[in-house]
Order: structure tokens, then C-alpha cells, then sequence
């Protein structure tokens, strides 16, 4: 079997699983700009797009206090429907997701 792809760029040691052990998942990659961290999900296909953001914000970014703050966008585009599946959001094994704040924030 070969090592999918998001397995073989940096990101933290650990892979977080939103799945149990025996269910058909896929490997994703969230990225966060904001704070330079990537985060490696291995997620059913059926699961909520609202529950890998969930996720990944308490994984990356622990202090935010809305999920509403901040958008999850695939291939360059904000996924709208955030309770679709992944699957029918068009993630699929290696995708890689950008998640960042809603708003446009000042540099300081």
C-alpha cells in the first residue's frame, strides 16, 4: 500500500482520527496560515464537513471562541453547505484544506 501524499508533507506527528479503527476513511491535510500549523484527519467520507473544522480549530487555533469566524476552503473556494458530508463537499483522499478567519485580519 502505498503512503498517501498528505502523509508525506510536514505536519504534526500525530494524525487525528474522526473515525474508529475499521471504517473507510480518507487522509486530509488542514492547513492554518494564521499560526503555521498543518494538522493530518483521517475522516469517513460521510462525516460532516462541520465536524473536521471543528476539529481542526481545536487542534490549531484552541482559542476561538465561534467556528462562524472562520471558513474552510477547498482548491481555493470557501465550502459553503458545512453540513454536507466530506464526501459530497469533494473531499477525497488527500485533499487539502485551508482554514482561516472569515475576515481579513490587520498585520501588526
Amino acid at each position: 500500500m502505498s503512503v498517501p501524499f498528505v502523509d508525506k508533507l510536514r505536519a504534526r506527528s500525530s494524525t487525528i482520527r474522526l473515525a474508529p479503527e475499521g471504517v473507510d476513511t480518507i487522509m486530509i491535510r488542514v492547513e492554518m496560515p494564521e499560526v503555521w500549523d498543518v494538522v493530518r484527519i483521517a475522516v469517513s467520507p460521510t462525516e460532516p464537513v462541520l465536524a473536521v473544522k471543528a476539529c481542526a480549530l481545536e487542534a490549531l487555533f484552541p482559542e476561538a471562541q465561534l467556528h462562524e469566524d472562520f471558513v474552510l476552503k477547498l482548491r481555493g473556494w470557501e465550502i459553503l453547505d458545512e453540513s454536507a458530508s466530506v464526501g459530497d463537499a469533494g473531499l477525497t483522499d488527500g485533499s487539502i484544506l485551508l482554514l482561516t478567519h472569515r475576515r481579513r485580519r490587520p498585520v501588526r
